[in-house]
C-alpha cells in the first residue's frame, strides 16, 4: 500500500522544499472570495453616491438595478395574478424559493453528501502520509515543525485532488449562501420602496395599494404590526430552521457550536427589527422562512433525495421525520 502510494504522497525532495510556496495552496483563493465579496456594481452605486449624504450607501442599494429588478417582478406578479398585496407578495416569495433557492439546496445537498462519502478516504490518506512523513523526517533528521509542514502542505494537496476527481469542493456548497441572500436583501428593500411611497405604478402610488392590501391583523402593509405576531413568528420558524440543523449534526465541533449560537442569536434579534419595519417586508420575511423550514424537512425526504440524485451516507435514515421528532423530544422536552 505505502510502496504504491508512496510515489504519489511524497514528492521527490526538491518539491518538497518548505521554502517555496505551492501557488494552487497559496491564500489567494481565501483572500480574493473575501475582496470580491461586494459586487462591482455595489461598488460603483456606492461610489457614486456622495459619501456626505446621509444614509448614502442605502440610497444606492434602493435604487440600484437588482432591487428596481425586484419592484418589477413584484409588479407584474400582481398584475398577473390579481391578487390583493398580500397574496402577490406570498405567490411571489414561493415562486421565487421553488424555483431558485430549492435546486440550489439540493444542489448544495449533492455537494455536501459527496464530500462526507469522501472522509473514510481522507482519513486513509491521512494515516498512510503521516507515516511516510515520520519516516521520510527519520531518514533526513527533519524538526518537528518541518516535517509537520511538510504533512500539511502534501495532505492539502491529495485532498484537492480527490475534490478534483469527484467534483465536489466544499465551497461549492456555499453556492445557496451567494444566490439566497442577495436575493433576500433585494426584495426586502423593494418592498421599503413600495411601502414609503417611492415607487408608482401605472400613475397609483404602490404605497397607497399597500395600505389596503393587507389581511386579518395586518390590513395595512405600509404600517408595523403592532400585534407583534408577525415577528415573532418569523423567530419562531429560524429558530426551528436552527435547531433542525443543530439535531442533525452530531458531535460537532466547537466552533460549529459558536455558529449555532451565533445564528440562534441573530434569530432572536431579528423579532425586534422585524417589528419595526413595515407588515408587508415582514410578511415576505414569514414566508420566506416557512418556504425554508418545509425545503429543509423536504430534503430530509429519501425518496426526494434520490429523485434529486443525491448520494447515500451513512447518516442518512429510512425514517428521518421519526428521528428528527424523537431528538427534538428528547432534547426539549423529556429533558428535566
Amino acid at each position: 500500500m505505502l510502496c504504491r502510494l508512496g510515489g504519489r504522497r511524497l514528492r521527490p525532495l526538491p518539491g518538497l522544499q518548505l521554502g517555496v510556496r505551492d501557488p494552487r495552496f497559496a491564500s489567494a483563493p481565501t483572500g480574493g472570495a473575501r475582496r470580491s465579496a461586494l459586487p462591482v456594481w455595489a461598488v460603483a452605486s456606492v461610489s457614486a453616491v456622495s459619501p456626505g449624504g446621509a444614509g448614502g450607501w442605502y440610497e444606492a442599494l434602493a435604487t440600484s438595478a437588482p432591487v428596481r429588478g425586484a419592484e418589477e417582478l413584484l409588479l407584474g406578479a400582481h398584475s398577473a395574478v390579481g391578487l390583493p398585496w398580500w397574496g402577490s407578495i406570498l405567490l411571489t416569495t414561493v415562486a421565487l424559493r421553488g424555483a431558485v433557492t430549492l435546486p440550489l439546496a439540493a444542489y448544495q445537498h449533492y455537494i455536501l453528501a459527496k464530500v462526507e462519502n469522501l472522509q473514510p478516504e481522507i482519513r486513509n490518506i491521512a494515516r498512510d502520509l503521516n507515516q511516510e512523513v515520520a519516516i521520510r523526517a527519520n531518514q533526513l533528521g527533519w524538526s518537528k515543525r518541518v516535517a509537520r509542514l511538510t504533512y500539511l502542505k502534501n495532505m492539502r494537496r491529495l485532498v484537492s485532488e480527490l475534490y478534483v476527481r469527484d467534483n465536489c469542493h466544499p465551497f461549492k456548497a456555499t453556492v445557496l449562501v451567494w444566490i439566497q441572500l442577495p436575493m433576500w436583501i433585494f426584495m426586502s428593500v423593494a418592498l421599503r420602496n413600495f411601502s414609503t411611497g417611492a415607487t408608482h405604478s401605472e400613475g397609483f402610488s404602490v404605497k397607497e395599494q399597500l395600505a389596503t392590501g393587507g389581511v386579518l391583523w395586518f390590513p395595512d402593509l405600509t404600517a408595523l404590526d403592532s400585534t407583534w405576531i408577525l415577528p415573532v413568528s418569523v423567530g419562531v420558524i429560524n429558530l426551528l430552521i436552527v435547531e433542525i440543523f443543530a439535531l442533525q449534526k452530531m458531535g460537532e465541533s466547537r466552533f460549529q457550536a459558536y455558529v449555532t449560537y451565533f445564528v440562534r442569536a441573530v434569530s432572536v434579534l431579528m423579532i425586534p427589527i422585524a417589528a419595526t419595519v413595515p407588515s408587508s417586508i415582514v410578511l415576505y420575511w414569514l414566508c420566506s422562512s416557512f418556504m425554508g423550514l418545509s425545503q429543509n424537512l423536504l430534503l430530509r425526504s429519501p425518496r426526494f433525495r434520490q429523485l434529486c440524485r443525491i448520494p447515500l451516507t451513512k447518516r442518512d435514515s429510512d425514517t428521518p421525520y421519526k428521528d428528527l421528532f424523537a431528538a427534538f423530544y428528547a432534547k426539549f422536552i423529556s429533558r428535566k
